[in-house]
């Protein structure tokens, strides 16, 4: 089965959600039976193999495999970076080992390839055979091929695979093609990768979403998305920042059924879900969630959103907002919510 992260993402929340609202001695199953396994992959021989193995998978998760058919070996995973969190889901509860693979349209999908009994999170594998990868240092965002305990830096392929360019637009062409003295021609990607001693690639952040505050700070938008998308009440986030501020604000499209949930404990009356996500009290409850996010993940305080804007309609292709794999559309967003960002900032 092949899918994009954001799909994967939703299958994991469904379960989740799922779990929760059956609570009791379901959830408190659920709950051992994962951490038990959790505990084998981190290393434990406990929950690791044999009849225990056999008792989860049976007992617990192949109500989840059945969702998706029963049947699954493995999954491909591409288009955006798969969470950690999301991967090990994915082992766990659907039983089978996730491919994850790098590449862009420019080199032809070619890039990296990991290997289906990887068991690591956050790689996306070795190069594959038609594509030559190296890193180039990026001072101005402190990425180098001198860090320690890693090389880092921009990412840039090569190879028969590199396409000649961009169809009538020699500018960009030339900004981000080379062929070097030997005639192979390499495509500086803008991604930012760490090699790992066995020469696995690690994506880690990319050049256009690392923005410098007003105080020197670098932020990287992308990174900090990843993690507060984790929060029960996000559905999708755009984090802004730029050089004249000091602080980060937030775009935030809430996920209607759990905020709808929040509303009724809470008891907050509400005509539409619109009226809702304007709510002061409602707006509190979500920085709290977003705080949480951030704090788990260790988020330095200059990366966490002071400001945040609740959006009732979700992001969908056909919004413009997102790509067909519901990868944001950074740009896009940017100018169709440029007067709420300018609130933000002003009040």
């Amino acid at each position: 089965m092949a899918a994009v992260p954001a799909i994967l993402d939703r299958v994991q929340d469904g379960v989740w959600k799922k779990v929760d609202a059956k609570g009791g001695l379901t959830k408190k199953l659920f709950d051992f039976a994962y951490a038990r396994r959790i505990s084998a992959i981190n290393g434990s021989w406990f929950g690791a193999r044999g009849i225990e193995l056999l008792l989860w998978n049976f007992v617990v998760f192949r109500k989840v495999q059945a969702v998706l058919g029963g049947r699954i070996r493995f999954l491909l995973s591409g288009g955006a970076p798969l969470s950690g969190d999301t991967q090990r889901f994915i082992n766990i509860c659907l039983g089978a080992p996730i491919c994850q693979g790098y590449g862009l349209t420019e080199t032809c999908a070619g890039g990296t390839f990991s290997e289906v009994d990887d068991p690591s999170v956050g790689r996306v594998g070795n190069p594959v055979p038609c594509s030559y990868i190296k890193l180039i240092d990026w001072p101005e965002g402190g990425y180098l091929t001198s860090n320690s305990p890693m090389p880092r830096g921009e990412i840039v392929i090569g190879g028969p695979n590199v396409t000649v360019g961009y169809f009538k637009n020699e500018a960009k062409t030339k900004e981000v093609y080379k062929v070097d003295e030997r005639g192979m021609r390499w495509f500086y990607t803008g991604d930012v990768g760490q090699f790992h001693a066995d020469g696995c690639l690690e994506i880690i952040d990319r050049k256009k979403d690392i923005v410098k505050l007003q105080h020197g700070e670098y932020v990287s938008l992308g990174k900090v998305e990843a993690v507060l998308v984790a929060s029960p009440y996000v559905e999708n986030i755009m984090l802004h920042a730029d050089p004249f501020h000091s602080y980060c604000v937030a775009l935030v499209v809430v996920a209607q059924p759990a905020l709808k949930e929040l509303a009724s404990k809470k008891g907050i009356a509400f005509t539409d879900f619109a009226e809702l996500c304007e709510k002061e009290e409602i707006v509190k409850e979500l920085q709290a969630s977003l705080l949480k996010a951030a704090k788990a993940a260790r988020l330095e305080k200059f990366e966490i959103p002071a400001k945040i804007k609740l959006l009732s309609d979700p992001w969908t292709p056909e919004t413009g907002l997102v790509t067909a794999a519901l990868k944001l559309k950074r740009e896009a967003a940017r100018k169709a919510f440029s007067e709420e960002l300018s609130k933000l900032y002003q009040s």
